[in-house]
């Protein structure tokens, strides 16, 4: 007897990928999710191949793999796929200290990132749309 399989947590048009330790802090990864978010994936790659931002490359390898994951692993056209939803949560911090003047202590914190992303395929309605206006325009 085998386990049970545990549910899909992604709608079917959808597949993620999960980077569960990056050397950055939640706040500044967010600024560089916030510029993708609802982009279609490939003008987000080319914005993190292009930004100045030290989190961009990990990021961008983490949507490389998500693109893979929802061609491979769920069949999605690769052509329609969007940025879902990206997400950048406090992973763990490491704790170290500094000596400073009269015998004291300052802390250090080191923190690190999990972040989430889901790309998803667009809906056909917007092709089926623009298609019968096509058809009008022809006659």
């Amino acid at each position: 007897m085998s386990k049970k399989s545990d549910p899909r947590r992604l709608p079917e048009n959808a597949a993620g990928a999960t980077l569960k330790a990056t050397k950055t802090s939640p706040q500044k990864a967010r600024l560089v999710l916030d510029l993708i978010r609802g982009m279609s994936v490939e003008s987000a790659l080319n914005e993190l191949q292009f930004s100045t931002k030290k989190v961009a490359q990990p990021i961008k390898t983490l949507l490389e793999s998500a693109i893979a994951n929802a061609e491979n692993n769920h069949d999605l056209n690769v052509d329609n796929l969007y940025v879902d939803t990206a997400v950048a949560d406090k992973a763990y911090v490491m704790k170290r200290w500094r000596a400073r003047a009269r015998g004291r202590a300052a802390k250090i914190l080191k923190p690190f990132t999990r972040i989430n992303l889901v790309v998803a395929e667009r809906a056909q309605e917007t092709a089926t749309k623009a298609a019968p206006k096509a058809a009008k325009a022809e006659k």
